[in-house]
């Protein structure tokens, strides 16, 4: 089977690790162009690899930006339909607008089965990186193609286990305590999770831990998604003033907003470490392994029941 992946800028390391791991599995894979760039206007003009004739095409975009990525997605998919591509799935490592899962406001768009839609009228499949759910039990709920939502806690736990043996796991609030508890079982190490009170998008305040359990340890923050980071500076400050040593961060998808990375070091995290769901100096842990085996079962798949469009 041949296979042309069609990676975003950002993306094309993780594109290229793709493109190995796919080969030994009996895929004939390269990696083409995909140049995208923006008009002063905003407007986005898209070019690909026009070899992809019979080809299952996979794009490959990490969706830190939604709004600006969501036209361009949808172009490059339809023009890899015109040049003969069999099917088109999409690599997200991180996907966004899943969280709007509900109208919490009087006339909200509920945006999750929206994007679900917009997705699905250009794809085939789907396979992403621990996505955000709240109320959304699982990708299905939303999505009617295949999908694969792979779980980064393994890589999480070797890369914990292996750097920081002496490490104690540090939930920053109620949310992060299924991560982190799946993370130190994995890693077999002690965790705590922190209680969170919060007053607005910046305004948090975290509880104290009991520093006397994890005095000898290193902290080590893991948190699914940093993204203002105001939870986790919080966390690093109540750590801080605990005596306990310097903490480190991990995230799996690097978001942070504007001043994020930059706030996290300024509180005293000694370092911050993240997946490579979104391209970022952070990045130290791949994924491509587990996106890799994901795109396995789907392009097989595919294979087997070619898409109707």
């Amino acid at each position: 089977m041949t296979v042309v992946i069609l990676p975003f800028p950002a993306q094309e390391a993780l594109a290229s690790d793709l493109g190995v791991l796919l080969e030994p599995h009996g895929f004939d894979a390269r990696v083409g162009r995909l140049d995208w760039r923006r008009f002063p206007d905003g407007e986005s003009l898209v070019a690909i690899d026009e070899a992809v004739d019979g080809a299952d095409v996979v794009v490959v975009a990490s969706l830190r930006d939604p709004d600006a990525l969501a036209l361009a997605l949808r172009y490059a998919a339809a023009t890899a339909r015109e040049f003969g591509a069999r099917s088109v799935g999409l690599v997200a490592p991180y996907l966004a607008y899943m969280r709007q899962d509900g109208r919490f406001h009087p006339g909200e768009a509920i945006t999750a089965p929206l994007f679900a839609g917009f997705l699905e009228d250009s794809f085939d499949w789907l396979a992403t990186v621990d996505p955000h759910l709240h109320r959304i039990p699982t990708l299905n709920a939303v999505f009617h193609m295949p999908t694969r939502c792979v779980a980064a806690a393994p890589a999480v736990a070797e890369w914990v286990r292996t750097t920081v043996p002496d490490a104690v796991l540090i939930g920053p609030d109620g949310e992060s305590e299924q991560w982190v508890a799946d993370i130190a079982r994995r890693a077999a190490l002690p965790y705590q999770v922190l209680s969170k009170q919060r007053r607005g998008d910046r305004d948090v305040n975290v509880s104290l831990p009991d520093p006397d359990l994890i005095r000898n340890r290193t902290p080590v923050i893991v948190d699914d998604i940093i993204s203002t980071g105001q939870t986790v500076v919080e966390a690093l400050r109540h750590l801080s003033r605990s005596g306990l040593r310097p903490a480190i961060c991990v995230t799996i998808h690097a978001v942070f907003a504007a001043g994020a990375h930059e706030n996290l070091i300024a509180a005293g995290a000694t370092r911050i470490v993240s997946t490579d769901t979104i391209a970022h100096p952070s990045n130290a842990i791949p994924v491509a392994p587990l996106l890799a085996a994901a795109a396995v079962e789907l392009l097989r798949g595919a294979s087997k029941d070619p898409p109707n469009r």
